[in-house]
């Protein structure tokens, strides 16, 4: 399927070298490596991949421009990024069809996605200028001591390919309200959102080094190179607790500050006396959203038998109507998935709850290419056995596992080594109290099926990751506190 001619003459205005100290260049190896559209399987752009080297050189960059920037005056820092949130808007449909194009999300969901991650500029150009520090009496009587926050200094970023815009100005507003200068690696499937943001930057008057951009497909190399640099200073990391332990393992070589957005196995509980039709739509969006490729995805869908077989014929009804495509034409609602494997991945999941006494409803089948299609799915009577149960699904398969009390619901929601989100449905205010401070997760969505916001704290407990991104708490991820004791 040939690219529409406006689909084409954006992606030519997406730079395909290396952004490094306010340039963009070719691999120091002149390597590069292909884009595809999940949808078709076509290669829509080639781009320069970074070599380890010119990863250094993009912290070189970054260090060198890093005291500047620190330097730089809050309300400047905050300024730039209030005109990247202002142009990111006037710009919201050219990054939702990029966005689309290379990560097959529907276009309406990719809209979403800007006004999501521009509320981050929003949100952090205002508190660029809000870093409070203290100034009290020490209780002996002696002295003063002052507690001030200062810039943590030149930060790695790396993010995942399922929300290429909103990743990237979660972990990069905080990081310029700071006063820290960057690096971002995006994953080598989805990496032109990232790039054209950071031409966005450089538009709206962002000095030079201040942040770097190298996509590379040698991503372990890149990383252990930058990560044993003693110039860094904080990684940033979304993506699987797997990768995130081995990146921990070497972040603590150097000591450095950490934030970790890592898997999620969300469960969603309906009890008895909650509102139905809510709780069908909130499985809609929390499961649906992102056509299931995200860590928040409530992937087990706990609810009371007597509400059980209502529950699951009302939202087999709304899943069956789903309109299945490539996700740039518009009123497509389940795009591609990212590639083959994810694609293997859900027909596994089907499969194996399948042999271990589910029912599939509806979907359950790999749709014929070209792309990478699988049908939007319902499982129902999900046996505590299945690996839906204990693995991330990233795909359109909701299943449905039965319980008869409310320790029971409990139980089985906490049964999973992840902890990031949790989704509860209940008219009973005293109940939904009860599983706030119950179940086991950094976020909780009562009688709702999203949660992100850019003013809230998101992050997880167990091993969902370490850190907060958002909200009052993200900035203080890039800042270091320091005391000072002035003697009377």
């Amino acid at each position: 399927m040939a690219l529409k001619q406006n689909e084409q003459d954006l992606l030519d205005r997406v730079q395909s070298g290396l952004g490094i100290a306010g340039t963009w260049q070719p691999s120091s190896s002149n390597a590069t490596f292909d884009v595809k559209d999940p949808a078709t399987g076509e290669v829509i752009k080639s781009i320069a991949d970074a070599s380890v080297e010119d990863a250094v050189r993009a912290l070189d960059a970054a260090v060198a421009a890093q005291d500047a920037w620190a330097a730089t005056p809050t309300r400047e820092r905050s300024n730039i990024l209030r005109r990247a949130f202002d142009l990111l808007m006037e710009r919201k449909e050219e990054f939702a069809l990029l966005m689309s194009i290379e990560m097959g999300k529907p276009i309406s969901e990719a809209r979403g996605e800007v006004n999501y991650g521009g509320e981050f500029l929003r949100w952090f150009s205002e508190e660029a200028v809000r870093v409070h520090g203290d100034y009290r009496q020490n209780p002996e009587g002696t002295g003063t001591m002052m507690v001030s926050h200062l810039p943590v200094g030149p930060c790695y970023f790396i993010t995942p390919w399922n929300f290429p815009l909103a990743m990237a100005t979660r972990k990069i507003a905080p990081a310029l309200a700071a006063g820290c200068t960057v690096v971002i690696k995006p994953a080598a499937l989805t990496p032109l959102t990232t790039i054209f943001f950071v031409q966005l930057l450089e538009e709206v008057g962002l000095p030079a080094g201040v942040v770097n951009v190298v996509p590379t497909s040698k991503a372990s190399a890149q990383s252990s190179a930058l990560l044993s640099d003693t110039r860094l200073r904080k990684l940033s990391f979304t993506g699987s607790t797997p990768v995130g332990v081995k990146l921990l393992e070497a972040a603590a070589q150097n000591v450095l500050r950490t934030s970790m957005e890592l898997g999620g196995n969300a469960p969603f509980v309906v009890f008895e006396d909650a509102d139905l039709d809510k709780a069908v739509e909130g499985a809609m969006l929390a499961k649906f959203r992102n056509i299931g490729q995200a860590c928040t995805a409530a992937n087990r869908i706990i609810v009371h038998e007597s509400v059980a077989d209502e529950f699951a014929k009302k939202v087999a009804e709304k899943v069956a109507a789903f309109k299945i495509g490539r996700g740039a034409e518009e009123d497509v609602q389940i795009g591609a998935l990212i590639d083959d494997k994810a694609v293997a991945n859900s027909a596994r999941l089907v499969a194996d709850a399948v042999e271990n006494g589910a029912t599939v409803v509806t979907g359950g089948e790999i749709i014929d290419g070209p792309g990478n299609f699988f049908q939007p799915t319902v499982i129902d009577k999900l046996s505590p056995q299945a690996a839906i149960m204990r693995e991330e699904i990233f795909g359109p398969v909701l299943g449905i596992i039965r319980f008869s009390t409310e320790d029971e619901a409990v139980e089985i929601a906490n049964n999973t080594e992840y902890g990031l989100v949790s989704y509860v449905f209940t008219e009973n205010i005293a109940r939904g109290h009860r599983m706030i401070e119950k179940l086991e997760s950094g976020m909780m969505g009562l009688n709702t099926g999203i949660v992100s916001n850019a003013a809230a704290p998101f992050g997880g407990v167990k091993q969902s990751g370490l850190g907060r991104e958002g909200g009052a708490e993200g900035i203080h991820e890039f800042l270091s506190t320091k005391y000072t004791l002035i003697p009377r």
